[in-house]
């Protein structure tokens, strides 16, 4: 919308749109693997820890997890008899329990995969950028550009209404406040992309 302000023609919109389609999913995606590979490191090295003190003093490993396990409701009796039991598993599986019960981490997991992440990051980047983008592949002047914010209205509201599955607020307030903030972000992107147009053409 700031390239279509600037009253550049379509076809340099389109160009332009999507290279910062391309840029801006990049950009998420990478982030999005930084973030996750970064959370796994942490896990890997909180539990590497966990194993060292598992180590090197088992009993007070198994006094605090004797004490989560009264945190979650049992007696005292009962967890005492509980981690003691853990305790005589093979060193795997009390690492596990240990990771899962202190640390609050899956040690198969650890946050799940970075390359997944930023696949799946790209993929919903680049599909909600090309709802405004395409119109200007097929249209020209005013005409891409309202039909590529009517476009943008409809997507904004269903993801709005989507997320009421999470929220469970009222989907057309939901909807209602996804394209009152879109389109606002669009108008004002446009704007500046105009003042900017004008400035430099003179």
């Amino acid at each position: 919308m700031g390239v279509a302000g600037a009253n550049l023609k379509s076809h340099d919109v389109f160009i332009a749109g999507m290279a910062g389609l391309l840029a801006g999913a990049g950009s998420m995606a990478l982030g999005e693997w930084l973030s996750v590979q970064s959370s796994r490191e942490l896990y890997s090295h909180q539990i590497k820890i966990e194993k060292e003190e598992l180590e090197r003093n088992p009993a007070e490993e198994q006094e605090e997890l004797a004490l989560i396990y009264q945190a979650k409701g049992l007696s005292e009796s009962r967890a005492r008899e509980l981690s003691a039991a853990i305790m005589t598993t093979e060193q795997n599986s009390i690492l596990d329990t240990l990771a899962r019960e202190e640390l609050g981490i899956d040690p198969q997991e650890l946050g799940g995969s970075a390359y997944v992440a930023a696949f799946t990051s790209f993929f919903l980047f680049a599909l909600g950028a090309l709802f405004p983008l395409l119109p200007f592949a097929f249209l020209s002047g005013s005409n891409a550009v309202y039909i590529s914010m009517g476009v943008s209205a409809i997507a904004l509201f269903l993801v709005g209404s989507a997320i009421t599955l999470m929220t469970g607020r009222n989907i057309f307030y939901s909807g209602t406040r996804q394209v009152i903030i879109g389109l606002a972000a669009a108008v004002i992107t446009y704007g500046i992309g105009k003042l900017i147009g004008v400035t430099v053409g003179g």
